[in-house]
C-alpha cells in the first residue's frame, strides 16, 4: 500500500531527482520562465515554491537554507535581491504553468512554468482589465434601459421633382 506516499519520482533515483530539481529552480530563477514536461513543472512547483517563501525572509540563515538546495550562489544572490522583491506582498502561488501541448516523439504533455510576477503581458491585461461590478440591483437597471424603446416613425424628406413642382 502506497499510504502517506504523494511524491513523484519521475522514475528517477533520489540523487538524480534531487539534482535535476535543482537545477530546473536555477535555470527558473535565473530565466523566470522554462519549458518542461507536465510532471516535472509539477514536482518543480512543488519544490521551488517554499525557496521562493524563504526568500523573502533575508537573513543568513534563510540564504544557507535555500543555497543547501540550491547549491548555485549566483542564483541565491538573484533570488534574494530581484525575486523576492517582485514577490514581496504575494501570499503565494509564485509560479503559473501553462499547457502548450504535445511532444512529437513521445506524446508527452508539455508546458511552460514561469514565475508570476515576471509576465508582463499578464501584468499589462490585468492591469486594463476594468474589475467586474457583482451587485444584483446593477444587472436589473440595466435591464431596463436596455428594452426597446418605441419612437415616432421617421419621415423621410420628398424631393421635389418637376411633376409635383409643376402641381403646386
Amino acid at each position: 500500500m502506497r499510504h502517506n506516499k504523494k511524491f513523484n519520482h519521475l522514475g528517477r533515483t533520489t540523487s538524480h531527482r534531487k539534482a535535476m530539481l535543482s537545477n530546473m529552480a536555477t535555470s527558473l530563477i535565473q530565466h523566470k520562465r522554462i519549458a518542461t514536461t507536465l510532471a516535472k513543472a509539477k514536482a518543480l512547483q512543488v519544490y521551488v515554491e517554499p525557496l521562493l517563501t524563504k526568500s523573502k525572509d533575508d537573513t543568513t540563515h534563510s540564504r544557507r537554507m535555500v543555497f543547501s538546495h540550491l547549491q548555485n550562489k549566483e542564483m541565491v544572490t538573484e533570488l534574494f535581491q530581484n525575486v523576492s522583491v517582485k514577490i514581496a506582498n504575494r501570499p503565494g502561488g509564485y509560479t503559473r504553468i501553462l499547457r502548450t501541448g504535445f511532444r512529437q516523439g513521445d506524446n508527452a504533455e508539455m508546458c511552460i512554468i514561469e514565475l508570476v510576477d515576471y509576465n508582463e503581458n499578464m501584468l499589462k491585461e490585468k492591469a486594463t482589465k476594468k474589475a467586474a461590478r457583482t451587485r444584483r440591483a446593477g444587472s436589473a437597471k440595466k435591464a431596463e434601459t436596455v428594452a426597446p424603446v418605441a419612437s415616432a416613425p421617421v419621415e423621410t424628406p420628398v424631393v421635389p421633382t418637376e411633376e409635383t413642382s409643376v402641381a403646386e
